[in-house]
């Protein structure tokens, strides 16, 4: 028997009129179809920092999380480290400042990323890249692998993009 894990999945967006739009969705793995949607306005957000991605997203991410039951992980768009020396990146600081198991889904390949798990999706050819802290990665990457939703992001990801994006 499976257990459920209840998982909320995070992104921000941020208009080029200043702000931030935060976005979170929940549901449970396996599977993750939603059941909860949450956005959160921030009429402020730190300036994009080289290298120091982290201190503009991670006040987003704890205000969206603010006021839902909480979840026991968490799905951010991009990468948990940067290397396979453990080089943070976003999931790695949403981590240490939760406490929870995070896992990063990442459309792009990074250079140095070189023990990211490659997931295709939905027949696409065009992988996603999985990372991971508090789990590992091969686990990680079969949970983003049985997410549901036919096209190459899971419709759970996809879903809480548009949200950021106030679509």
């Amino acid at each position: 028997m499976t257990l459920a894990i209840r998982t909320g999945a995070v992104d921000v967006h941020y208009p080029e009129a200043g702000g931030a739009r935060a976005a979170l969705v929940v549901g449970d793995l396996p599977g993750f179809t939603v059941t909860v949607e949450r956005v959160v306005w921030l009429d402020s957000a730190e300036p994009y920092e080289p290298g120091s991605f982290y201190k503009r997203e991670l006040p987003a991410v704890r205000a969206v999380l603010e006021g839902v039951e909480p979840v026991r992980m968490l799905i951010v768009d991009g990468y948990v480290d940067l290397d396979p020396d453990g080089r943070p990146g976003l999931g790695a600081h949403v981590h240490a400042a939760l406490g929870i198991p995070v896992i990063g889904v990442a459309k792009t390949s990074f250079r140095t990323a070189t023990h990211a798990a490659v997931v295709l999706r939905g027949g696409a050819t065009k992988p996603l890249f999985v990372t991971a802290a508090g789990l590992p990665v091969p686990e990680a990457a079969r949970y983003v692998t049985g997410m549901s939703g036919a096209y190459r992001m899971p419709d759970a990801l996809r879903r809480v993009d548009a949200l950021a994006r106030g679509r």
